[in-house]
């Protein structure tokens, strides 16, 4: 495996930088049988080596939504109603419904520095983020997320890098 870039600047850059080449990578995925088991475990590979609770970008760039159990497990922990919850911690999103209210650039309203308020009982898009590993459907349906999340998530930047050569991509 090559050398895991975890630097968030240099991750921002260089996403933005290989975007078309990971679209690229995309439809060559699409087009091509794909060993998915095999990218399963590059993947693990890779999210075994990074900390996500040392970067916590996810939780500044990403929302997160908000299934109605989410919502009903975070207002029990916080002890309030779940009409309480909504009101103080989520927002309608125009895409993906309802979501935790964003404050600004410092993120999701539960986000301390690098550590999360709610951790224990985070929501189920968080606790599977960043859907590389764990997610539905197969990866390859999952792979327009991935181009995105490149330009900010560690653990995505490197799994599609390590997936190039894993699949006989070709980087022009």
């Amino acid at each position: 495996m090559q050398p895991i870039v975890t630097d968030l600047v240099q991750i921002e850059r260089l996403g933005e930088k290989k975007r078309k080449e990971n679209e690229q990578l995309r439809k060559h995925m699409k087009m091509h049988d794909v060993p998915e088991r095999r990218l399963r475990k590059i993947a693990e590979e890779v999210e075994g080596e990074i900390d996500c609770m040392q970067c916590a970008n996810c939780c500044r760039v990403a929302t997160a939504k908000l299934l109605e159990r989410d919502v009903e497990t975070l207002a029990k922990f916080l002890r309030i109603s779940i009409s309480g919850f909504k009101k103080q911690y989520t927002m309608e999103d125009p895409e993906d419904g309802l979501i935790l209210r964003r404050d600004g650039p410092a993120g999701c309203v539960f986000l301390d520095g690098k550590t999360c308020t709610v951790y224990e009982v985070r929501p189920a898009a968080c606790e599977n983020f960043p859907h590389v590993v764990r997610g539905q459907g197969s990866m390859v349906a999952r792979m327009w997320q991935f181009i995105d999340r490149a330009t900010y998530c560690p653990i995505v930047y490197n799994t599609l890098e390590a997936f190039k050569p894993a699949l006989g991509f070709k980087t022009r």
